[in-house]
């Protein structure tokens, strides 16, 4: 082994010349990737910004991709804590008392009067009149007095009531001047706490389905009512009464102690939207159970049906401001009545449209 410091040592001889050969190769590589870093600094911003320009599929799946809707601020009916005090107060709790059990104070064997057929306000204007989409009362005294087609004239409160009673509960309406009806007038004002004279707050009434491209099938309807609707009506639409008590726990949906053929739930429109969020049992606008041709096919079934009989000859005095879907005539244009009763509805409202621009 050789261990003098300064005699040449033959493995360092070799590595000198493959050390300066790396060396010189590294500068190489370093100087070649400073070139295509400095050349690709430069190029790069046109691709870039041709893909910004022309590249669709990403982008525009995330830009159409809708986003999630924040739901409506509903109505919501004051809470008891906001009765007023005094006579004010009893007066409101017993309007509401009244449209909840109508039959008990005001029907066949009522403790005031016998005025209707049995059935309670609650089964058209659910929870007293309190239910979201469910025929609430929420509108009624910022939007009365109105004038409405129906009738003509401008009406009041009270005749909105007393049509309810005439055609709903197919019977004679409380006097004007009565207890019952004040009470019922003050409960709706009540209801009406907060919403502005002339609006109407979201929730209010019935929704409106858009109409089918087809007319709605009381065949169709009746295989839905027997599968979704019977157990609580009956099969012959009967309803189920309260045990020992005259009241309804599930009203008549036809026959002779139904509502009669000039109440608004007739109009298949109506009826569509009413059970859309609220049938059967248990269904609401955040959980309907039917879809939308269920709910028309099913009103068509029950429309179908016997019931009492109005005469309406003095109802829409203007025949051209009759809706689409009311099934009696004279009309203004000359679809049928059954076309106005089952639709299709969308020829019948283009028409319509037409005959108010010309």
């Amino acid at each position: 082994m050789n261990t003098n410091p300064t005699s040449p040592n033959p493995f360092r001889r070799l590595v000198r010349p493959l050390m300066a050969l790396g060396g010189l190769t590294a500068l190489l590589v370093v100087g070649l990737l400073l070139t295509l870093m400095l050349w690709l600094n430069g190029s790069a911003t046109q691709p870039v910004a041709l893909a910004r320009a022309t590249s669709t599929p990403v982008s525009t799946a995330t830009s159409t991709t809708p986003a999630a809707q924040p739901k409506p601020a509903y109505w919501h009916p004051p809470g008891d804590s906001q009765l007023p005090a005094g006579e004010a107060g009893r007066q409101v709790s017993y309007g509401r008392e009244l449209v909840a059990h109508t039959a008990k104070y005001l029907g066949p064997a009522g403790s005031v009067r016998h005025l209707s057929n049995g059935m309670n306000c609650q089964n058209c204007h659910l929870d007293a009149g309190t239910k979201v989409l469910g025929n609430n009362y929420s509108a009624v005294f910022s939007t009365y007095p109105k004038y409405r087609e129906r009738s003509g004239t401008k009406e009041t409160i009270v005749k909105r009531i007393r049509d309810c009673f005439e055609r709903s509960l197919n019977g004679r309406s409380p006097d004007s001047s009565s207890r019952e009806m004040r009470a019922m007038v003050a409960y709706m004002k009540w209801l009406g706490t907060g919403v502005p004279k002339g609006d109407k707050p979201n929730g209010a009434g019935l929704e409106k389905l858009a109409y089918l491209d087809r007319a709605a099938s009381p065949d169709k309807g009746k295989l839905v009512y027997t599968t979704k609707c019977q157990s609580c009506h009956g099969a012959k639409g009967e309803g189920i009464t309260v045990a020992g008590d005259a009241q309804y726990t599930y009203p008549p949906l036809w026959g002779p102690h139904s509502y009669n053929d000039g109440a608004g739930l007739f109009r298949l429109s109506n009826f569509a939207g009413y059970v859309k969020n609220n049938m059967p049992f248990g269904a609401s606008y955040e959980s309907p159970m039917l879809t939308d041709a269920e709910a028309w096919d099913v009103a068509a079934f029950i429309n179908s049906m016997p019931r009492p009989h109005r005469d309406q000859r003095h109802d829409w005095p203007k025949p051209a401001a009759k809706p689409v879907d009311f099934p009696f005539a004279p009309y203004a244009d000359s679809f049928s009545e059954k076309q106005h009763k089952y639709g299709p509805y969308p020829p019948i409202a283009d028409a319509k449209k037409k005959a108010t621009k010309a």
